[in-house]
C-alpha cells in the first residue's frame, strides 16, 4: 500500500522534476527498518536512515502524514493543526543535504517579523523579533530599566543554548553517568530553577516576565516549573528567527514525504500499526489493522510513548512493564484549538499573537495543578494568510485560537457539552480584542478537543506534548532514544530527548539515526 503525497490544489507539486541539480539515491546496504508514525519526528528519522542506505518504510495511521503537523481544507481555507512556529531551519535544511538535495526544491520560507504581537487586558502591546534596537525600544516602553537586564539574560540564553541544545540537543541519554557527565553544565546555569524564575532575576517588570517566559508553553512546560535550561529558545529565535513555510506548515510535512519518497522510501498511509512483534530481546517487525506485516532489522516509534509501550508492545512483559513506569510520570497539559476562517483580510493582526488573560501564575496553576477549566484564559492567536493570502479564499482570513487546558487525566469533562461553550468563549475573547464583528464575519469554523488528540493520536491523557518538561524528566529521566531491553527497538519524538517542539523531535531524530546507524553499520 505503499502511497505518494498528493499536493494541495494550486500548490507546486514537489515531484516535479528537481531544478536544483540531479540527485543520486543512496547506495543500499542491505538493511532495513520500519518508522511507526508520520510525524515530524518519524519523518526526520526516515530520511536520515534512507539517506544512509537503510531501506525504510514509513507506516502512519492516518490518511495524511504529519501527526501533530496535520491540516484539514474547509470551504477553502486551510487549517493547519499545528505546530506554526518554525525556528533552526537548518535542523531541516540538513535532512534535505545529507543527499545533496536543497530544501527549497520542496519548501519555501518566510520569515515572520515580528516573532510575536503580545497582548495585555489593559491594551499593553509588546512586539518580540531579534531586531536588537525595535526590540529594546519596546522593553524601554515597559521599564527602561529592564534593557540592561535583557541584555545579560540574553548572554545567559546563549549559554544554556551553547550547553543545552548545541552540545545535548541531539544526544542520547542512555544510562545515568552520561547525565553526571552533562550535571556540571546543567548545575552551572541553575537548571534547577524555572524559567520564570530565571528571567525574573535580570528584568522586573512583570510583563516583561511574562514576556520571556511564555515560550515554554509552546512545547507543553510551564514557566513556572520548566527547567531554566528552556531558556535556550530566546538564542535559538534570535540566531535562527522565526519563519513560516508557505502553503502552512503542512507544505513543510508534504515536502520531507515527498523527499522521502524521492530518495527510495516507501510510506504506507491510513493503515494503523497495532503491534510490534518481538522474539526474545528482538524486534523483528510490525503488524498493521489491516492484516500487513512487515519484517526488519530494526524498528523505531514515532508513536505516542504510553501507546508505544502500553497498546503497540502490549504482547511484551517489557511493553506492560514500561507502560506502568510511564503512567507514572506527569504529562503536558492538552490544547483546546478553535480554527474559524472569516471574511476580510486583516494586515493589522500579526502572524503570531499571545493575548494574555488578566492572571498568569494563577492561570498556570489551575491548568498544570487544580485541574480546572478557568473563567479566564490565554489565547494563541495564529493568522498565517497575514503572511500567506493562499491560504484562504479571496477577499479572507484563516486564523486559530489557541487555549492550553489540563489534560484528560486531571479534567475528565464532557467535552462535547464543554467544547462549544469554550469556543463561543474564546471567539468572543478574539472578537472583544481584535475583531468586534467576528461572528458575523465567519464562514466557517470548528474546534479540536483533549480527546481528539486521544483518539486521532494514541496521546495518552489527550496530552498534547507528550511527558511535561520539567528537569526531572528531561535528558535521561526522559524515554530514552533506544529501549534499555529490547536493542533494536527505538524512540523519537516529543516523549524522548530533548523534547517537544519541531527543533525538539528533528533533534531527537539526529539522536535516534545516530543510534540505529551506529547498531546496524558496524
Amino acid at each position: 500500500m505503499a502511497t505518494t503525497i498528493a499536493p494541495r490544489a494550486g500548490a507546486q507539486d514537489p515531484r516535479e522534476p528537481d531544478l536544483f541539480g540531479a540527485q543520486a539515491r543512496p547506495a543500499p546496504t542491505g538493511k532495513t527498518a520500519i518508522v511507526i508514525g508520520a510525524g515530524f519526528g518519524g519523518l526526520a528519522l526516515a530520511i536520515r536512515l534512507q539517506s544512509a542506505g537503510i531501506q525504510t518504510t514509513l507506516v502512519e495511521a492516518r490518511d495524511k502524514p504529519g501527526g501533530r503537523g496535520y491540516y484539514w481544507e474547509r470551504e477553502g481555507f486551510v487549517f493547519d493543526a499545528g505546530p506554526t512556529v518554525i525556528t533552526d531551519p537548518d535542523c531541516l535544511k540538513e535532512l534535505w543535504s545529507l543527499t545533496g538535495a536543497d530544501m527549497a526544491r520542496d519548501v519555501t520560507l518566510e520569515p515572520v517579523f515580528p516573532f510575536y504581537r503580545l497582548n495585555w487586558v489593559d491594551g499593553t502591546n509588546f512586539d518580540y523579533s531579534n531586531d536588537e534596537a525595535k526590540l529594546n525600544a519596546e522593553i524601554a516602553k515597559l521599564n527602561p530599566d529592564d534593557v540592561a537586564g535583557y541584555a545579560k539574560f540574553l548572554d545567559y540564553s546563549a549559554g544554556v543554548f551553547e550547553e543545552g541544545y548545541v552540545k545535548l540537543g541531539h544526544k542520547a541519554f542512555l544510562d545515568f553517568p552520561s547525565m553526571i557527565k552533562a550535571a556540571p553544565a546543567l548545575m552551572k546555569y541553575q537548571a534547577w530553577r524555572s524559567v520564570y524564575s530565571m528571567v525574573s532575576k535580570f528584568v522586573k517588570n512583570e510583563k516583561l516576565r511574562e514576556a520571556l517566559s511564555f515560550h515554554t508553553l509552546l512545547v507543553g512546560g510551564n514557566p513556572m516549573t520548566t527547567s531554566a535550561i528552556y531558556a535556550l529558545i530566546h538564542k535559538l529565535e534570535k540566531d535562527g528567527g522565526v519563519w513560516f513555510a508557505m502553503g502552512g506548515t503542512n507544505r513543510l510535512i508534504a515536502g520531507m514525504a515527498a523527499h522521502f519518497e524521492r530518495i527510495g522510501g516507501t510510506m504506507r498511509l491510513g493503515d494503523p500499526v497495532e503491534h510490534i512483534e518481538t522474539m526474545g530481546d528482538r524486534a523483528t517487525g510490525v503488524t498493521t489493522k489491516s492484516g500487513w506485516h512487515g519484517d526488519a532489522d530494526a524498528v523505531a516509534s514515532n508513536a505516542d510513548i504510553v501507546h508505544s509501550y502500553k497498546d503497540l508492545l502490549g504482547k511484551s512483559p517489557r511493553g506492560q512493564k514500561a507502560a506502568k513506569k510511564l503512567a507514572k510520570k506527569k504529562y503536558s497539559p492538552s490544547l483546546f484549538v478553535v480554527h474559524f476562517g472569516i471574511e476580510g483580510r486583516w494586515p493589522g493582526i500579526p502572524h503570531h499573537m499571545i493575548l494574555f488573560g488578566p492572571r498568569y501564575d494563577g492561570l498556570l496553576k489551575d491548568i498544570y495543578d487544580h485541574g480546572v477549566l478557568p473563567q479566564d484564559f490565554s489565547i494563541y492567536l495564529h493568522h498565517p494568510t497575514v503572511t500567506d493570502p493562499s491560504m484562504a479564499p479571496e477577499g479572507c482570513s484563516t486564523f486559530y485560537a489557541l487555549v492550553p487546558v489540563a489534560h484528560m487525566g486531571k479534567l475528565p469533562i464532557d467535552w462535547d457539552e464543554a467544547g462549544p461553550l469554550l469556543e463561543k468563549r474564546v471567539l468572543d475573547e478574539v472578537g472583544r480584542r481584535l475583531i468586534p464583528d467576528i461572528h458575523e464575519r465567519i464562514v466557517t469554523k470548528f474546534h479540536y478537543a483533549p480527546p481528539y488528540f486521544a483518539r486521532d493520536l494514541s496521546a495518552h491523557l489527550g496530552s498534547a506534548f507528550s511527558l511535561e518538561p520539567v528537569l526531572t524528566q528531561s535528558a535521561y529521566f526522559r524515554a530514552h532514544n533506544r529501549d534499555d531491553q529490547i536493542g533494536n527497538l527505538y524512540f523519537v519524538g516529543a516523549g524522548t530527548h530533548p523534547g517537544a517542539g519541531i527543533p525538539g523531535v528533528v533533534g531527537s531524530a539526529k539522536a535516534t539515526a545516530g543510534l540505529m546507524l551506529e547498531d546496524m553499520l558496524v
